[in-house]
């Protein structure tokens, strides 16, 4: 049993960068244990017909999972439990599987290049109708959304990325989520990017929230999870359900491991997001630079919207330097401190040229650098990238 993370009798909810230390903690009892244990167990004695709801077997559920998904659920406001998965795309197909093979995918194009591989193979497998639409155009999204509903019953679903990846494209959630949901879509949203600190979708009304723990959740590079919340009980089983019979499940260890970076999202958001700012903000008007995005920046396409939709703009920057791919490509090399590395939300920061993965979205540019600023000194990452920009093989 752990404690609430809001206070019951409290005059106010607790900020959430309290919550994220205090969620999914033991019950306060004298000699009890500040911090959940892991334990290590693959099954659980049980005699008779099975009680609903003992532990039974851990691949229906542990009691490590347990805080950590009590944890997610308070940091995105939701009333139900948090479901934790062995990755992020685990918890992405499990969410691509309540699609009806007759049904439509509806998302952006430039989603999450694994994401988009998988929408493909169920296309290819199960007839799913995948549509990719331009997630900045709210019209055009509603018209697709339209076009895709086709006849009577559940259409299929409206995925959402805000800001995508790697484009750092910020849709206007609440607007589409409500023309997805009147026309009888599941309506979903990749919240990895933004953090539940940046935003929480299912106040705009999503049925689910997914993330890729890998990422800021955990936030140090050493565990690959996903997890999916929802309000919706019937979903919430179903979803279950598809993490039991698929066996897409995580390692106490790992969920472990994540809770306790967990403790730390508030301090290494804050940090990181004002380091990423600073560095937009220069890398704007370098002149080795030929285009930078991140929506803190004044002129950029998702600024207005991810101010009065977001706390905060994201760790993350888009970098194309002057010289096209093979600019890109010196760059990587050419940096010292920043890790050339896939991923992103670790302390480390890292960076890539994103096209170099065959399923990416074509339209991606084939010079884009995708960067995750992390936790170092900010004008120590700054004299890194400057100086690699300036370097005679980039520059």
């Amino acid at each position: 049993m752990t404690s609430p993370a809001l206070p019951a009798d409290g005059p106010r909810p607790l900020d959430p960068s309290t919550v994220v230390v205090t969620a999914g903690r033991p019950a306060r009892v004298p000699g009890g244990p500040l911090n959940p244990p892991l334990v290590l167990s693959s099954t659980y004695v049980s005699q008779g017909e099975p009680p609903a709801g003992d532990l039974l077997y851990a691949r229906m559920g542990t009691e490590t999972w347990s805080p950590f998904e009590e944890a997610l659920a308070a940091l995105e406001g939701a009333t139900l439990p948090g479901l934790v998965f062995g990755s992020g795309l685990a918890a992405i197909a499990a969410v691509f599987a309540q699609v009806p093979d007759d049904g439509a995918i509806v998302l952006p194009r430039h989603t999450y290049q694994a994401a988009l591989g998988l929408a493909d193979e169920l296309a290819a497998r199960h007839g799913v109708r995948v549509v990719r639409v331009d997630i900045e155009d709210t019209a055009a999204v509603i018209d697709a959304l339209e076009a895709a509903a086709g006849g009577a019953g559940r259409p299929g679903l409206l995925w959402l990325e805000s800001p995508t990846n790697p484009m750092l494209e910020v849709a206007d959630v609440p607007v589409l989520v409500e023309a997805a949901r009147e026309r009888g879509y599941l309506t979903a949203v990749d919240n990895t990017f933004a953090t539940p600190l940046g935003q929480n979708p299912l106040a705009w009304g999503a049925d689910v929230v997914v993330h890729s723990v890998t990422k800021y959740l955990a936030g140090h590079s050493d565990v690959v999870l996903g997890a999916a919340v929802t309000d919706d009980p019937a979903l919430r089983a179903a979803l279950h359900g598809y993490r039991t019979q698929h066996g897409a499940i995580a390692g106490p260890s790992e969920v472990w491991l994540a809770l306790r970076g967990l403790r730390t999202l508030a301090l290494r958001v804050e940090r990181s997001q004002a380091t990423a700012a600073l560095l937009a903000e220069r890398l704007s008007t370098h002149p080795a630079v030929a285009e930078v995005r991140h929506p803190s920046l004044p002129g950029d396409p998702g600024h207005e919207r991810a101010s009065r939709l977001m706390r905060g703009y994201g760790s993350v920057l888009g970098l194309r330097p002057v010289g096209g791919r093979e600019a890109a490509d010196a760059l990587v090399a050419a940096v010292r401190l920043w890790v050339p590395a896939t991923s992103l939300g670790g302390v480390e920061s890292s960076l890539e040229r994103r096209r170099r993965f065959a399923t990416e979205a074509p339209t991606v540019p084939e010079d884009l650098l995708r960067l995750s600023v992390g936790i170092e000194a900010a004008e120590d990452l700054w004299a890194d990238l400057d100086r690699a920009l300036r370097a005679p093989e980039v520059s």
